[in-house]
């Protein structure tokens, strides 16, 4: 065993499935027509159902926040909660917290620029600002929760959650933190929804009632996850799966360099992020095959995950936990382009 292997001891998310501590029950999900803008016809997502945070979390106050900070503070308070964790007995001035976004507090942002078009820049709302800042949501869970150790905010293009993951990974190997959560999650807003649409990047699902399978283009999505994270045997308690490497690159062999990662381990399972990319046309299957070997089991892309194009894996690793896979060796990896890729190694207990 590697020293200070970190271990995910604790799940929680907000989600189009809901606010939820651990594993995701398993159920169907279909995208929901959009009624938060207007929209020229039908237009679909897989979309957070409107809920009072302090309904989930007593004593949380959100009023002034953006929907991505304050998921975030109830995702994280989740997580906390299903790893059995007591912060009052914790040194919090060694707990981290590492968030990934793609877009930031964007909704804030938009109605903070929208304010300036119309009333000059005098005329916008001084309160607001601070929110639109894309480092928000860390810096509003440090503070609920008292955390006082490295506070790290994470945008990678399509890799954001796998980049939080290896950092919070990392920072735990290190010795550079005894715990960390890490979080990661975007917020649909009309702005994102009509940029998707301009670059043409969108499934027909997006336009018709009924569903379809296969079809190019992505469902947005969106929400918080939240992992907590921490040594393997530090404590009693339940562990999801420890991290034992991890490996992302905007170039490069990706069978060449993951293969050097693995260290001649051979995973029994494969889960494949799709970060935008729907399964019918990721080269992942192909890369993942080529890894693993004909006959490993392949989780492929869930349109719920994918549609988190810039942040989803950790909403893809959860739902393949929980399918419950078996135990022994997992390889969580995404691509992105003709040779991006990011890469996990994980044990499963």
């Amino acid at each position: 065993m590697t020293a200070n292997l970190p271990a995910i001891t604790g799940i929680g998310s907000v989600t189009p499935y809901g606010p939820l501590a651990g594993l995701i029950p398993a159920c169907s999900l279909q995208p929901s027509a959009i009624t938060a803008w207007t929209t020229a016809g039908l237009r679909r997502a897989f979309l957070v159902e409107p809920f009072r945070p302090a309904s989930v979390v007593p004593g949380l106050k959100t009023r002034r926040l953006d929907r991505l900070s304050a998921w975030a503070l109830v995702a994280s308070s989740l997580a906390i909660q299903d790893a059995g964790i007591d912060l009052s007995k914790v040194d919090r001035s060694r707990v981290a917290v590492v968030f990934a976004t793609g877009f930031g507090c964007v909704e804030l942002t938009e109605s903070f620029y929208q304010s300036a078009a119309v009333n000059g820049w005098s005329g916008t709302d001084p309160i607001t600002f601070p929110e639109t800042l894309a480092n928000a949501p860390a810096a509003h869970v440090a503070l609920f929760h008292g955390l006082r150790g490295p506070n790290i905010m994470v945008d990678s293009k399509s890799f954001a959650g796998e980049c939080a993951l290896i950092q919070a990974a990392s920072l735990i190997r290190h010795g550079q933190a005894d715990l960390a959560i890490v979080l990661a999650g975007d917020t649909l807003a009309q702005a994102v929804y009509g940029w998707y649409e301009a670059a043409d990047l969108l499934s027909p699902a997006c336009y018709n009632s009924e569903p379809l399978t296969e079809a190019a283009g992505f469902v947005p999505s969106e929400g918080v996850a939240a992992l907590v994270l921490e040594p393997v045997g530090s404590r009693e308690g339940r562990s999801y799966a420890s991290l034992r490497s991890g490996r992302w690159a905007a170039g490069g062999q990706p069978f060449k360099t993951i293969r050097q990662m693995l260290g001649g381990s051979v995973p029994n399972l494969t889960i494949s992020a799709g970060n935008g990319a729907p399964c019918a046309t990721s080269p992942l299957t192909s890369l993942a095959r080529e890894i693993a070997g004909p006959d490993a089991p392949i989780v492929p892309p869930q349109a719920v995950a994918a549609g988190l194009a810039e942040t989803g894996a950790l909403l893809h690793l959860i739902l393949a936990l929980s399918s419950r896979p078996q135990s022994g060796q997992a390889l969580l990896l995404a691509t992105s382009g003709k040779s991006g890729f990011a890469a996990i190694h994980l044990e499963l207990p």
